[in-house]
């Protein structure tokens, strides 16, 4: 039993179903909360104006109200966790430390630290899974081994499920909630700046997460129907919170596993996407380092043509439905799922741009931004990982958007120069005629760029790259890069 136990919030921003503070309740006798902007992470951040601190620093405030409500409070620091937070061990007098895993190898790397100078010092550490349903060495092959193919991944984490069940941390006990806050600082004094995250009506903190989620609910019956339709609302919004733990995966999956039906079922399977991800990254730390998950790919001579990388991130492909989901990822921080397929596609396998460009794009812009699931998603887009999308099924942008806009909808929401152009045009407008383009007041060039490859010549391109490296792929049918999933 420990005397006075320390609570280490990282990317579990809640007070309710956490297994770090479960354990610390019914294991000590009195429990201090803190939480760490760490400076490691943000120093490098290059973007003042990025919406992550902002929905960080919401959730932060939001989960110090909450423990300061149930008698305790939270401590917030500044500065690199892995001295602070001994620091703070020391300056508190405890003698354990509670913190839930997180799988990124800098975020392992830093645990690790902590954890030797804690018990070199005699303080006990202890840590817990939280951020995943089943993680780490818990779904493994018959054989023992970690699985590289989703399909069967998903029927052994169903088979653990239904003998397992899922069941919340009730973060109740004996311990007293030490009633200890320091002030919240300002997004400045953390060297940001406030951004467009309050109009773009993702709701912050547990209380966001609740909505969203109780909104979803309500919805999710149609889920494996609407969403791959960008126009409609389809996905949960709830990555976000899934990447900082404003909710409980726990009680998502459970909510998903109780509701049944093909809506549900196909949520629950983007849940187990994500736990599938954060696996292979527990196994092969290499690959957050751009190291390809099949080694053969590894030096895959992309040409990386002059100027293609900057169009797609600039939005200024020619492809409409390419160019909306770059913009929408721009002005919101989000993308949609099926985009985020289509989008690394068309970098990969149009433009023959090496996808660790455009995984390190996304982590910068994307607010759900999430290191094993983003590197996962690229990868599988890419034709390079585990369980990938074949080398030789390439997404084809044109068909792509009217299958899945068909009336452009989303494409003018993003490209409103597009607005007038009727829908026979919308999604390949340079086959306009040169009387409609300029009836329609859209001359192609001049008020949105000419197509900057020809999908077909660069199609050829890309099967003759991947034949370079002698690979093979059977016909796995197609995976989803999803939103709900954290993927890019």
């Amino acid at each position: 039993m420990s005397e006075l136990a320390l609570v280490w919030f990282r990317r579990d921003l809640r007070d309710f179903d956490h297994a770090a503070l479960h354990h610390a309740l019914r294991h000590s006798r009195k429990v201090a909360c803190a939480f760490v902007f760490d400076r490691e992470i943000l120093d490098v951040l290059a973007d003042p104006a990025d919406r992550r601190v902002e929905f960080i620093h919401a959730s932060v405030a939001e989960l110090q109200c909450a423990l300061e409500a149930r008698g305790g409070g939270l401590i917030v620091r500044h500065g690199p966790a892995r001295t602070e937070v001994p620091q703070l061990v020391e300056e508190l007098g405890a003698d354990a430390l509670y913190f839930n895993h997180d799988d990124d190898p800098a975020a392992r790397a830093r645990d690790a630290a902590v954890e030797d100078t804690l018990r070199a010092r005699g303080v006990a550490v202890a840590d817990f899974k939280d951020h995943v349903v089943f993680e780490r060495e818990e779904v493994l092959t018959a054989t023992g081994t970690p699985f590289s193919v989703f399909t069967p991944y998903r029927r052994a984490w169903l088979n653990r499920l239904a003998t397992e069940g899922l069941a919340a941390w009730a973060c109740d006990g004996d311990a007293a909630l030490l009633p200890c806050s320091t002030p919240l600082p300002g997004l400045e004094a953390l060297g940001f700046v406030r951004t467009n995250l309050s109009e773009l009506a993702l709701p912050t903190g547990m209380s966001g997460g609740a909505r969203l989620l109780d909104d979803f609910m309500q919805r999710i019956d149609r889920y494996h129907e609407l969403r791959d339709f960008p126009a409609q609302k389809g996905p949960s919004y709830l990555s976000v919170h899934l990447r900082f733990g404003t909710v409980s995966v726990r009680e998502l999956a459970g909510r998903a596993w109780q509701r049944g039906g093909r809506g549900a079922e196909t949520w629950l399977s983007e849940l187990i996407w994500r736990d599938f991800y954060h696996q292979v990254l527990w196994h092969r730390a290499e690959l957050a380092a751009g190291r390809a998950f099949k080694p053969q790919y590894d030096a895959l001579p992309w040409p990386n043509p002059p100027g293609h990388f900057e169009a797609w991130r600039e939005a200024r492909t020619g492809y409409p439905l390419v160019d909306a989901a770059m913009r929408q990822l721009h002005q919101t921080g989000y993308m949609h799922n099926r985009l985020r397929m289509v989008t690394a596609s068309f970098l990969t396998k149009d433009l023959l741009v090496d996808w660790r460009l455009g995984e390190r794009h996304f982590a910068e812009r994307l607010i759900d931004f999430d290191l094993a699931a983003n590197n996962g998603g690229w990868q599988w887009a890419a034709s390079v990982g585990c369980d990938a999308q074949p080398w030789f099924r390439i997404f084809n942008p044109v068909t792509q958007s009217r299958r899945f806009d068909p009336q452009g909808h989303f494409i003018c929401r993003y490209i409103p120069e597009l607005a007038r152009v009727v829908d026979a045009y919308i999604h390949a407008p340079w086959t306009m005629p040169a009387a409609e383009q300029a009836r329609v007041g859209c001359v192609i060039g001049r008020d949105y760029p000419a197509p900057i490859v020809d999908h077909a010549m660069q199609r050829q391109w890309a099967l003759a790259l991947f034949k370079v490296a002698g690979p093979s792929h059977s016909e796995a049918g197609e995976q989803e890069m999803t939103e709900d999933a954290g993927s890019a």
